[in-house]
Parts: structure tokens; sequence; C-alpha cells
């Protein structure tokens, strides 16, 4: 809408990408702020709260009074940001924006079944819900590639493809959705613990976005120039604006949970951002927590199985540091340490090509 300023009243100022961002990122934020009390007061009235997986620590049976689908406003206020202020004609943009719909959807029918059957075991079955990812993903995947994105794969540190993955493209991005939106639920499970992380993957990206949108830049720092991608940066602040915002409510003790409304899109949309960046590789850096929480669950699931024997206390890992007597505020602020210097690592390869 910002731009339709410049279009026909030719305001310069709203044709600038970064200027744009930063309306979108404040935006989201305020209106975050603004409607999540509203939220809270009435989830509470509808009791609307957090089914506890009946496994989790004990410590965490004081949390089944908080409400959850917290996601659905940050999201909320991250698509009135974005349609104020992106260009409706950019076909990178309008992908985001379809991204996030598509999982929140998802994550939306799971709240609510898990919320109306009373418990976390009520909701959408591992089977349904990987199916309705991988549907998703291939929606997603098949807009990407009709509408002629490259198809090249890219690696860390070397400016070149390694090949062109031509048709099975599809079947590679639909894996990088399906395994980050599940990477980033599974890391949902303390006060903050996936908001924070989720905030500097999504920062890093934007980075890549605005730089590969960048002819300039692009042809300084030797990574592909693609023309309109720099337009993605605008619905990354916007959504990064209304996870702090977020943040206020949901830090410890939280308010409020975003649920797997919130974390599923997330994780759609960062795994969005990664392909669209050329960045499906380097994504195992850039989130190297929600990475961290999956493998721990994988090596105690196929441990067991095979051995009979846990590697882990409880998986995800950070229950296993709750088992460990850790405080949840510990291992909360250190797993954002961990998020922070990985993105930085992240950010120091647009140098190293």
């Amino acid at each position: 809408m910002l731009y339709l300023f410049y279009h026909y009243f030719h305001i310069n100022l709203f044709q600038y990408i970064t200027v744009r961002a930063g309306i979108s990122f404040f935006t989201g934020f305020i209106l975050t702020l603004y409607l999540m009390p509203i939220y809270i007061r009435w989830a509470q009235s509808k009791k609307a709260n957090q089914p506890i997986y009946k496994y989790a620590p004990e410590a965490h049976r004081a949390k089944s009074t908080t409400p959850t689908m917290g996601g659905i406003v940050f999201l909320t206020s991250t698509m009135i940001a974005a349609f104020f202020t992106i260009r409706f004609d950019n076909f990178y943009a309008m992908g985001g924006i379809l991204t996030i719909l598509l999982f929140a959807l998802i994550g939306l029918k799971d709240d609510l079944a898990k919320i109306r059957g009373g418990k976390n075991e009520a909701g959408l079955s591992s089977r349904a819900k990987l199916l309705l990812q991988i549907i998703a993903g291939a929606v997603i995947s098949f807009y990407l590639y009709h509408g002629g994105f490259l198809t090249e794969l890219y690696i860390p540190f070397y400016k070149y493809p390694l090949f062109d993955m031509g048709f099975f493209a599809l079947f590679f991005w639909v894996f990088v959705f399906v395994a980050t939106s599940n990477a980033v639920n599974l890391t949902d499970g303390l006060d903050g613990l996936a908001t924070v992380p989720s905030i500097f993957s999504i920062m890093s990206l934007s980075v890549f976005v605005y730089i590969m949108g960048h002819a300039i830049l692009s042809d300084y720092l030797l990574v592909p120039n693609i023309k309109g991608v720099g337009e993605v940066t605008i619905v990354a602040t916007a959504l990064v604006g209304s996870l702090i915002g977020f943040l206020w409510f949901n830090c410890h003790p939280a308010e409020i949970f975003m649920g797997d409304s919130g974390s599923l899109s997330l994780g759609g949309f960062i795994a969005y951002m990664a392909i669209i960046t050329k960045n499906e590789i380097l994504l195992i850096l850039i989130g190297f927590v929600f990475v961290m929480e999956t493998v721990s669950v994988i090596l105690q699931v196929g441990s067991y199985k095979t051995r009979k024997k846990r590697v882990f206390r409880m998986a995800p890992i950070h229950h296993h540091f709750e088992l460990k007597g850790w405080a949840e505020n510990k291992i909360i602020v250190r797993f954002w340490i961990m998020a922070l210097m990985s993105n930085l690592l992240a950010l120091i390869t647009l140098k190293i090509r």
C-alpha cells in the first residue's frame, strides 16, 4: 500500500525497501503489543489453555492454565504490517505470505483439536501433521518452480552452484519445509525458547535476502542476484517486529504460548527464506538450536528402539537439562546465546567465498 504513494504520488521515500521494512517492523511490533492483551483476556475466559504433554517434566504442570495460540495474534499483526508496506505484484513477497498462511492453518487445526480434546495427544496425529506439511511444502515449492526460480544447489564458502537439481529441487525444497517447521515446533517447549532463535534466524536470512535482491551488493559479495527477492525483507521485518512484541508476553514466566499455529508457520517461513536465498545448507548453522533439538529427538528415539537405552534423560534436549536441575531461565538464555553465535558465524560466510 505504501508503495502506491510512490507509484501514484511520486513520494520517493516509499520506493526504498529499507524504509518500508522499518515501517513494517514497528507496525508489527505495536500491533502485537496492542492486540495480545486483548487476546489473552479472551483466551482465559474461553479456557483456551495449553494442554501439557503427559511425559513432560513435572514443573510443566503449572503451565496448564497458560493460554495458547498466541501465534495467531503475532501472525495477524505480521499480515497487516506486510500488506501495508509490500508491493502486491512481487512474486517472492506473496510467496512468503502464502507460506505463513498455509503452515499457520496446519498449526491452527492442531491447536484447536488439542484445546477441544483437553490434552496434548488430542491434536493431529504425527502422520496427519506430516502429510499436511508435505502438501503445504509442495504447494509453495511448485509456486517457486513454476515461477522460474533457480533450481541450482549452492553451499557455503563457494560462489558457484554445485549442480542444477532441476525438477528434483521440488523434493529437496519440500524436505527443507517439513524438516524446518518440525524443528521449530520441537523447540517450542520453554518460555521464549523458540521465539528468540526464530528472530535471530529471520534477521540473518533478511540480510541475505536484501543483498541478493541488490544488484551491486550481490555482485560485490559474489552471491546470486535474484531480481525482486529483496521485497521479502519487508515481510521478514514485519514478522520480527511482531515476534518481539510477542516476546514481551512470552518471556519467562510466559503469559501466552505461540502454539503450533505460531511455531509451524515460523519454521515454514524460515525454510522459505533459506530456499529463496539458496541457503538450504547454511540453514543448519542459522537454525543451529532447532537442529540440535531435532537431532536430540532422533538420537533418543533411535537409541531406544535399537538398544532400549536412552541417550538423554528426556528429549528434546531442553527437557534433559531441566531434569538435570538447570533453572528454566538458564536453559533459555544459554540456548539464545548459542542461537546468536551460530547466526553471527553464518553471516561471516558472506565474505568468505
